[in-house]
């Protein structure tokens, strides 16, 4: 009984390799992400969902939450982030990351894309929550914060930033917006032209951070 029993051990951890084994190799092919923090956050915005990456087999050396200095233009940031990126490829081999970023993050990676090379180096961007479009509630900030002006709907940086394409190159582009995003005004300013886009309902603008719905879209959208 105990040589059986010995036996079926053996041969249910052989079982157990062979499933988890190719799994692990897909999600170790899976391109890098990076993470985009919003107006006034940090990298520390994405503990939740990177904690749900790892959870769902995302090693946590293809996983990288970028950071910056809110108060500066969109355009330096999106000069660093493109450092940033290359960095990334340069340490995990990859071709080409995924973006996934939260509110103005939206703004200066889709700069980044747009005018920086971006566009060459991305597979995917994921916006939660961005103001695309821009949002009425910057007077509060713009007098004194160059990223807060950026983000009314009638700044330069905008127009320069919607002219034309709006979803350039063959980056797959893929927006998720609130229909009670109180930061956001109005809330149809994330959607983009040629992006996919999606309502999730009504979530306030910080918990898309957290939603684990929410979470569980972007990870299976950058699954497939």
């Amino acid at each position: 009984m105990r040589k059986t029993a010995g036996l079926l051990s053996v041969l249910a951890a052989v079982a157990a390799m062979l499933v988890t084994t190719p799994s692990a190799a897909q999600a170790a092919d899976r391109d890098p992400v990076v993470f985009v923090h919003g107006y006034k956050g940090g990298a520390w915005n994405w503990n939740d969902m990177i904690a749900d990456f790892k959870a769902d087999g995302w090693p946590a050396n293809r996983l990288f939450a970028f950071s910056y200095d809110v108060f500066q233009s969109n355009k330096t940031t999106a000069a660093q982030l493109r450092s940033y990126v290359d960095s990334v490829r340069a340490q995990t081999g990859a071709a080409k990351v995924d973006i996934v970023a939260h509110s103005m993050g939206s703004l200066n990676s889709r700069w980044y894309l747009k005018f920086n090379g971006g566009t060459s180096y991305v597979d995917r961007w994921v916006s939660l929550g961005g103001p695309n479009h821009g949002t009425n509630l910057t007077p509060v900030c713009s007098w004194l914060i160059t990223s807060c002006a950026e983000m009314a709907p009638d700044s330069s940086f905008l127009r320069d930033l919607n002219a034309g394409d709006e979803t350039p190159g063959a980056v797959r582009y893929q927006t998720y917006w609130s229909s009670c995003d109180e930061f956001i005004n109005p809330d149809s300013s994330t959607i983009l032209s040629g992006a996919g886009n999606t309502g999730v309902g009504c979530i306030e603008h910080a918990w898309l951070l957290v939603s684990d719905p929410v979470s569980q879209q972007v990870r299976t959208l950058l699954k497939s």
